[in-house]
């Protein structure tokens, strides 16, 4: 048995342009702050080896401050680092991977043509590949099966799963069957996909390690994994500093819209990224700069979006001579007749139908 730290899509110095300039510095510092931790959770762990499979970096650019911590922080790992390029941070000539001196502890895989590495000591072998621009072709396929090797198989590879059309090394579980392996280290997707199998073969993305905007919200982290021969036993573990959130509020029973959100706004919040979003019918005064104003203090950041819409009298066309109107008596004398319960039910179902009508829609059997 190995033991590993599966780790991807850093994207370190990455813009974070959403921010204000300030709050976005801090955020890449923050980032940098991520190897960090990884360093020390693979040093408790007292992990094998580490793979990291790709988009470590943001683009083939660096900040020193970046490039400093980086080789600090992987020099000081006491294990072996694999790092399979993605398509942000892919192995060329003017790459970092080629211009800077990396730790002897780390190899990089520089080329989209399958190697491995025996892992000193182990009965364990590493196998990679890296994109040698932003577009590649399928990788796996050029792999010959391991599955009769007695040895531990494991891969760090960057691509996409589930998608032919993509131009980042497309992968298909019939593929990664085929290779054999015990486990493949997968990055390019940003959200951490559980452990799944195709044929012997445990595989996982553990997505970003921290969230850069509203499509990556929630905890992030990396994956620790302990790997045999056909079985992996692994974990998720979060590693991020902030994390992003949308958070809806529905103004419809709403007195006032300042208190509603207020009275929202979850504990533990004042470290995160929120976007609050307004909801339901409110016939109030809104005042989003107001509201936005008393919120701020509990939040690191926090953006709001009104998407509430005018609160309606339902009953306003009942006395139309019009298919409509008969349609609303009807509703209308059931609800006056009605318990609470049978009353909500009553309301949903005429603000269905009034938009459908509205909307000129129909139902077919």
């Amino acid at each position: 048995m190995i033991k590993i730290l599966h780790g991807a899509d850093f994207h370190l110095d990455s813009p974070f342009d959403s921010l204000p300039e300030d709050k976005a510095a801090q955020r890449r510092a923050e980032q940098r702050q991520l190897i960090e931790n990884m360093a020390d959770l693979a040093n408790s762990e007292e992990v094998d080896a580490v793979l990291l499979s790709g988009d470590l970096l943001d683009s083939g650019r660096s900040y020193y401050e970046t490039t400093a911590l980086l080789l600090s922080a992987l020099d000081r790992i006491n294990a072996p680092v694999f790092i399979a390029p993605g398509n942000h941070d892919y192995y060329s000539p003017t790459s970092p991977y080629s211009i800077i001196k990396f730790p002897e502890n780390v190899h990089i895989f520089k080329t989209p043509e399958i190697e491995h590495i025996d892992l000193e000591g182990k009965n364990a072998a590493v196998w990679g590949a890296g994109f040698i621009s932003e577009a590649c072709g399928p990788i796996l396929p050029g792999m010959a099966s391991v599955r009769d090797s007695k040895s531990i198989n494991i891969m760090a590879l960057h691509g996409t799963l589930g998608d032919p059309s993509s131009t980042y090394n497309p992968i298909n579980t019939g593929d990664i069957s085929r290779t054999g392996l015990d486990y493949l280290a997968l990055g390019h997707i940003h959200t951490f996909s559980g452990f799944n199998k195709a044929g012997g073969t445990t595989y996982a993305y553990p997505g970003c390690p921290e969230g850069r905007g509203f499509d990556e919200t929630g905890e992030k982290g990396v994956i620790i994994a302990e790997v045999s021969n056909g079985s992996v036993e692994g974990r998720f573990v979060p590693l991020c500093k902030r994390k992003y959130s949308i958070l809806e509020v529905d103004l419809s029973e709403a007195a006032d819209a300042k208190t509603a959100v207020t009275s929202a706004i979850p504990s533990g919040a004042g470290n995160d990224i929120y976007r609050i979003v307004l909801t339901g019918e409110y016939s109030g005064k809104l005042d989003m700069g107001k509201i936005s104003d008393a919120i701020a203090p509990d939040f690191y950041h926090v953006t709001m979006k009104d998407s509430t819409r005018l609160r309606r009298d339902i009953w306003a066309q009942a006395e139309e001579d019009t298919l409509k109107g008969l349609f609303l008596r009807k509703m209308r004398k059931r609800f006056e007749q009605g318990d609470q319960a049978e009353r909500d039910k009553i309301v949903l179902s005429v603000r269905y139908a009034l938009s459908a009508m509205e909307r000129g829609e129909e139902w077919r059997t």
